[in-house]
């Protein structure tokens, strides 16, 4: 499965548009979003995605009754387990406890930092996909997990 994966949008509407755009082009199937959307109205673009979506609140996401009305439910409270396919993900905002977390989790998966941070596990992997307003890097940046080949990409946006 394809997997698209955004942190930190923080309102910037030219770099949701685009996004979406580019996880559209890339035929994903699911688009995780951990964390920090900010206003309700980023859902108008979002909506546009042709995969499904799920996401998690952080810490900038003030207007939570709105958001998850806005998300028709599909943001909760993190940390957040799924199973995707078999595999076992924890999505979380903050990173508190990832390395402890990434012997227990197939995929664990945060954002918070603005900061890339992909690596291999023992038992699978760790991945922020940095900063999708590009506010502290000056780079707008999201990830696409293949979970069949357990490769990420990292994609400029």
């Amino acid at each position: 499965m394809k997997i698209g994966i955004i942190s930190d949008s923080h309102d910037n509407i030219e770099a949701i548009d685009r996004a979406v755009e580019l996880l559209n082009k890339e035929y994903v199937q699911l688009t995780i979003h951990l964390g920090d959307i900010v206003s309700p109205f980023c859902f108008d673009y979002f909506r546009r995605l042709k995969s499904d979506f799920i996401g998690i609140f952080g810490n900038n996401d003030g207007e939570v009754l709105f958001l998850q009305q806005k998300s028709e439910g599909k943001l909760f409270k993190p940390p957040y387990e799924i199973e995707i396919e078999g595999k076992d993900f924890i999505l979380m905002h903050e990173p508190f406890g990832i390395n402890k977390l990434a012997n227990e989790y197939d995929y664990v998966l945060y954002g918070h930092l603005h900061r890339i941070d992909i690596r291999q596990t023992q038992k699978g992997m760790i991945i922020n996909p940095g900063e999708l307003c590009g506010c502290l890097t000056k780079r707008r940046t999201m990830a696409i997990l293949d979970t069949a080949k357990n490769t990420v990409k990292l994609m400029d946006v």
